[in-house]
């Protein structure tokens, strides 16, 4: 089996791309898309707490810390203990940080628009299932039970 013929492989190729697309539209306004996603994940009234973030992005946490860090220099968002829950951080836009959650909504919904725009819906649904399939077979954390490696060809077969 080529590269090119594992699903895998063409998921990989595919964000790649898209990935790069979305950073090269960040840096023209000086964020990547890792900022760019959390800006449009956290609530513009009511602040996100920090815990919630890295799950809604599949984010390691260390990641995320980082991120943050980068965001509070850049000034696009404010730390602010929770009312309910004095151990709980809560993350809020500044100004800044609302300009920039803009750009960054405005940028994935012209990337959807244009999408939409040349593949039919009947496809983008069946894309949409697949992956959706995918993402269960995996989470399911089942897909390597019954998982067993071959010998290599110059080993005696036991």
């Amino acid at each position: 089996m080529t590269p090119e013929e594992t699903v895998d492989y063409n998921i990989k190729v595919a964000w790649h791309a898209i990935s790069r697309m979305y950073n090269t539209q960040a840096a023209k306004h000086d964020i990547t898309t890792s900022i760019g996603f959390v800006l449009l994940n956290i609530d513009q009234e009511l602040g996100t707490p920090a815990t919630k973030i890295a799950p809604l992005l599949g984010l390691e946490t260390r990641s995320l810390t980082r991120i943050l860090r980068s965001m509070e220099e850049k000034g696009l968002i404010y730390k602010q203990a929770d009312t309910q829950d004095k151990r709980s951080v809560r993350i809020f836009l500044t100004e800044e940080g609302l300009r920039k959650k803009e750009v960054s909504r405005q940028t994935v919904r012209h990337f959807n628009q244009k999408v939409r725009e040349k593949i039919p819906q009947a496809q983008l649904e069946v894309m949409f299932k697949v992956v959706g399939q995918i993402t269960g077979m995996i989470e399911g954390k089942t897909l390597f039970d019954d998982f067993k490696l071959k010998p290599l060809r110059s080993e005696p077969a036991a």
